[in-house]
């Protein structure tokens, strides 16, 4: 499969001033900028702008961030799954997970999260793919938010089903392992029958029905 990238770019208004939302973001460029310093939900920012960089140069990789002049204050990553994972099991050419969104907190509560998705999928290239996401009740900044995990949960899944993703029930060890997990993914205009029946039996690994 071809991973064509259409750079899409929107000016937004913040009561922080004035930041870009754009990508996909390639590595060259990514690597000019600054990564803020608060982008430390997975690990420290330095460590994280090298990983970033690292999944821009991937063929399938896909980059979108918040910039304020050379500062990322945010960022959306789609790649394919970790091989690690159940998802990788079957590799489907046309299924990508939303791996990492990230937002300083100074920006949170300003649509950012939404405007990055939003952007995202703008590039019709988008309606080729199967996009997952699994959410992690260990990943979430309760601390910082304020939030409980089931606050945070209904957080996450308005700003997702804004751009289309619904949830899909799994018997995956790891989501299933606490009520607050899901996994949820937004189907493409142009995905096929195929693409989803794969995706079904990765979903479930002990039924014949689902």
């Amino acid at each position: 499969m071809r991973h064509i990238k259409t750079f899409n770019s929107v000016e937004m208004e913040t009561k922080h001033g004035t930041v870009f939302v754009e990508g996909p973001i390639g590595s060259e460029e990514l690597a000019q900028y600054t990564l803020h310093e608060n982008l430390v939900a997975f690990r420290p920012s330095e460590q994280q702008k090298v990983a970033l960089v690292e999944i821009a140069k991937l063929e399938e990789g896909r980059i979108i961030i918040i910039r304020q002049g050379d500062i990322v204050v945010g960022y959306v990553t789609y790649l394919y799954p970790d091989p690690l994972e159940r998802w990788a099991e079957d590799r489907i050419d046309n299924m990508i997970e939303l791996g990492a969104i990230e937002v300083i907190p100074a920006f949170r509560g300003t649509g950012s999260g939404k405007q990055m998705l939003n952007v995202s999928f703008m590039d019709d290239e988008m309606e080729d793919y199967l996009v997952i996401t699994t959410e992690y009740y260990w990943h979430w900044d309760l601390k910082g938010t304020g939030l409980n995990v089931w606050d945070y949960r209904k957080m996450m899944e308005r700003m997702m089903s804004s751009a289309g993703f619904r949830y899909f029930a799994t018997d995956d060890p790891e989501i299933t392992s606490h009520p607050a997990n899901c996994l949820m993914a937004r189907i493409g205009k142009r995905v096929e029958a195929d693409t989803m029946e794969r995706f079904d039996k990765l979903r479930f690994r002990d039924r014949f029905m689902y």
